[in-house]
């Protein structure tokens, strides 16, 4: 594990959002019954004080967000160079400083497609740049392990379980999370653990990323990008999905639940050693 050389300044002042909101409702026999809502709020992202994009986000996590979104978008690409990261929930924006040039900006967001990618819904035109230059390692995966896994993943889900209304995503070493993040949109959960490893220094070759969500084409862009191998899914994939998960070298497993899984590529990188617990 390589540590990031500098680490930016972020911000302390509890810049976490509540996550969830009570509320009462009426239920089908007109009873009053006291349930929690999940909070989705909009947060404006600003590169040197320029707006990019508003992203409608649980809150959870928005310094590591606006990083990893600003990462996998191609805004910036040196964790270097990145000041300070700066949460107001007052006036819902994060402030992201760098010494990186970013004369580029401007042209950039002029070059943007709306996707279908819930919380998100924009992708920028350098999004695709370099998957022709990602070298993923091959995984060495068995069945034993990934039922390992999703057995210790039941234990997170907090927002979800007391709430419902949001994605879950996990960065994980054999059958450990690493770390765990809910946000009403996959894509935020993707862009703010990518924001983590990214903080961190954290190399993805040994890593397996798990999502509650579907994998779409970028989904599955941005975990190359995080030059992570191995992607574990509950739901399904997309044509275009495997197409990439295919190009890249990506094993991946999807209707990932309990004792049942579908690996719709890589299989050979999986060890069928029974249903051991």
């Amino acid at each position: 594990m390589t540590k990031a050389a500098h680490r930016p300044r972020l911000s302390r002042t509890h810049a976490e959002a509540p996550l969830t909101l009570a509320v009462t409702a009426v239920d089908e026999t007109g009873q009053l019954q006291d349930k929690m809502i999940a909070c989705e709020r909009p947060l404006t992202l600003y590169l040197n004080w320029q707006p990019i994009v508003t992203l409608m986000t649980l809150g959870a996590r928005p310094e590591a967000l606006a990083l990893g979104y600003l990462k996998n978008q191609g805004f910036i690409t040196d964790i270097d160079q990145v000041e300070s990261v700066i949460v107001d929930w007052e006036v819902n924006s994060a402030a992201v400083i760098t010494r990186e040039d970013t004369a580029h900006v401007s042209k950039k967001l002029e070059e943007k497609t709306v996707t279908s990618g819930c919380g998100q819904g924009t992708v920028f035109g350098s999004f695709t740049a370099g998957l022709d230059d990602i070298a993923l390692p091959t995984p060495s995966l068995s069945q034993s392990g990934i039922y390992a896994l999703l057995k210790n993943l039941n234990q997170y889900n907090d927002t979800y379980k007391n709430a419902g209304a949001v994605h879950g995503c996990a960065i994980c070493h054999g059958d450990k999370i690493l770390s765990f993040v809910e946000d009403v949109g996959r894509h935020n959960a993707v862009d703010t653990l990518a924001g983590e490893m990214w903080l961190e220094g954290l190399d993805g070759g040994d890593k397996i990323f798990y999502t509650t969500g579907r994998l779409t084409s970028e989904m599955v862009i941005k975990i190359g990008k995080m030059g992570v191998p191995v992607l574990l899914s509950r739901s399904g994939i997309t044509e275009m999905g495997l197409s990439l998960a295919q190009q890249l070298g990506i094993t991946m497993i999807n209707r990932a639940k309990g004792r049942h899984f579908l690996i719709y590529h890589g299989a050979e990188t999986v060890l069928f050693d029974g249903e051991q617990s």
